[in-house]
């Protein structure tokens, strides 16, 4: 039996030890998909969308009727008149009083209306303020992972690089002790191979480090380690794009989040100054009451009872209309009008810059993607080209044709071949993001 827990115990250490050696996967969907759920900056403005909504609701609702109720209920001691005896008591009385009035607004100079126009103007603002920061996530999360991806294939291009030049130290050292080799050319080897190993440190701190940058962005915790999956992205795909740049324009200016903001808010600064400017007008509104009361005095012999107080002797309507015509009020009308004519007046301008930003990032993101398409077809090319002439350099080395420098030259082009390949590669697939970014159409689906 004793054996038997033993052996149970140990196993469950096992397993524990296994599950906390196990690295998580991370995958670009993943990594988005936690970002647009734990980003501070978004989750904040969702909260203000829901008080936008919430104000919206009530300036239509302040355009109906108000009704309240009030009661009270105590005692007075000393004198006091009292309505039913027509005449002041000196003494103890308890009271109760109760009443339901209403009031209706007929006409405020369009001071509510325009309000409301502009608490919901403000709230399509907020809402498209809420979708342009979620492709801000998206986009900066998207720029922080394949920055990772290509810091993870640096780190591969280098292990390559080091392995390669250790096979070829060997092989040097071999021809040294033979006798065919200068030993010149195995210390020229040895500082390749020692430069190899720190290049490939370099990546593997700058992996490191933009790992955790990503992991700080998606909120989840940096010390637990998490590999990245690659991203399943066709090239071809991604290089073929026919759209003009009117086109991309046309496009922009219907969807971009920030250029709708910027005009909801502009009419709702503009509905701000309407509702303002209703101030220097009548308003005209309509109320009615309906109110009782109950008294009891202490030492009275005469005291009615509740119901026939309350229901019938004290019971009280009014009602009728009200008009209030502003006159003078130090001028504070005036100076709150003139406040909303410049926010409206700001928010013009604010409207007309957003325009001319979209227009200029559309044409950045698009000219950058073609540099892109170009650079990856000249990096590829590249490619090609370092690492033929590589292997032909090598085989003249073994021949003993080539010199050390000048395949040690070779090495070092067709390494960075494939690192600007890889490079390219990325930066492809990240700008082909930022067109859609720019464009204002950029998703969570676009995320392979």
């Amino acid at each position: 039996m004793k054996r038997t827990i033993s052996i149970f115990i140990l196993a469950l250490i096992a397993g524990n030890t296994f599950a906390q050696q196990a690295t998580a996967k991370l995958t670009f969907k993943q990594a988005v998909k936690l970002g647009l759920e734990n980003n501070l900056l978004l989750n904040q403005q969702k909260n203000q969308l829901v008080f936008t909504q919430v104000n919206k609701n009530s300036n239509l609702l302040q355009m109906a009727p108000s009704v309240q109720a009030n009661g009270s209920a105590g005692r007075f001691e000393g004198n006091s008149f009292n309505q039913q005896r027509g005449e002041v008591v000196n003494g103890q009385t308890d009271f109760v009083n109760a009443s339901l009035g209403a009031s209706l607004p007929i006409f405020n100079g369009f001071n509510q209306v325009n309000a409301y126009r502009q608490a919901s103007n403000q709230n399509d603002a907020q809402l498209n303020f809420v979708n342009r920061t979620t492709q801000d996530v998206i986009r900066n999360i998207a720029s922080q992972y394949l920055n990772c991806l290509l810091d993870q294939q640096l780190v591969i291009i280098d292990e390559q690089n080091l392995q390669t030049q250790k096979t070829q130290y060997e092989q040097i050292q071999t021809q040294v002790e033979l006798g065919s080799r200068a030993e010149a050319d195995l210390y020229n080897q040895e500082f390749q191979v020692r430069n190899a190993e720190l290049l490939l440190v370099r990546s593997k701190n700058r992996l490191k480090n933009d790992k955790a940058i990503l992991a700080q962005t998606v909120m989840i915790d940096p010390i637990v380690a998490f590999d990245l999956e690659q991203v399943n992205w066709s090239v071809e795909d991604i290089s073929v794009d026919q759209a003009t740049i009117d086109q991309l324009n046309d496009l922009a200016l219907e969807n971009r989040s920030d250029l709708m903001q910027a005009g909801f808010t502009e009419k709702a600064a503009q509905y701000g100054f309407y509702s303002t400017r209703g101030r220097y007008y009548p308003t005209l509104s309509a109320f009615g009451q309906l109110s009782s009361r109950y008294n009891y005095i202490y030492g009275a012999p005469d005291n009615r009872a509740f119901n026939q107080q309350f229901k019938s002797d004290n019971r009280q309507t009014s009602y009728g209309l009200q008009l209030i015509v502003p006159i003078f009020n130090g001028f504070i009308s005036r100076a709150q009008v003139a406040q909303q004519r410049v926010a409206y007046e700001n928010s013009k301008l604010n409207t007309k810059s957003t325009e001319i930003k979209v227009k200029t990032d559309v044409l950045i993101a698009y000219q950058n993607f073609a540099d892109a398409k170009s650079n990856y077809a000249s990096a590829e090319a590249q490619l090609k080209a370092g690492e033929l002439a590589y292997k032909m350099e090598k085989e003249r080395f073994d021949l003993g044709i080539s010199s050390i420098v000048q395949l040690t030259q070779a090495n070092q082009s067709f390494v960075k071949a494939q690192s600007d390949y890889a490079s390219a590669l990325f930066t492809l697939m990240f700008q082909k993001l930022l067109v859609n970014y720019a464009t204002g159409t950029l998703q969570e689906t676009d995320i392979p």
